[in-house]
């Protein structure tokens, strides 16, 4: 199994076009087409610390945006 995983974790992506699919994965906008493409070419591990960033940011822009509301109705 660590061979699968390894052999997984040297796709050719690189981070920013990682990004980019789980972007395009939050708005849930992407194609069957590039969805596929995506999964083929995807390294798991990117993926994964993508996935984490990317809703870290997502709790950090809502808890931003509360907190400016809030500011601005008192």
């Amino acid at each position: 199994m660590t061979d699968d995983i390894r052999n997984l974790s040297k796709r050719n992506l690189n981070f920013l076009q990682t990004m980019k699919a789980v972007a395009w994965g939050f708005f849930g906008v992407r194609k069957n087409k590039g969805y596929n493409e995506d999964i083929a070419q995807l390294n798991p591990v990117h993926l994964i610390i993508a996935g984490v960033l990317a809703a870290i940011l997502f709790v950090v822009v809502l808890v931003l945006a509360a907190k400016w509301l809030t500011a601005s109705i008192v």
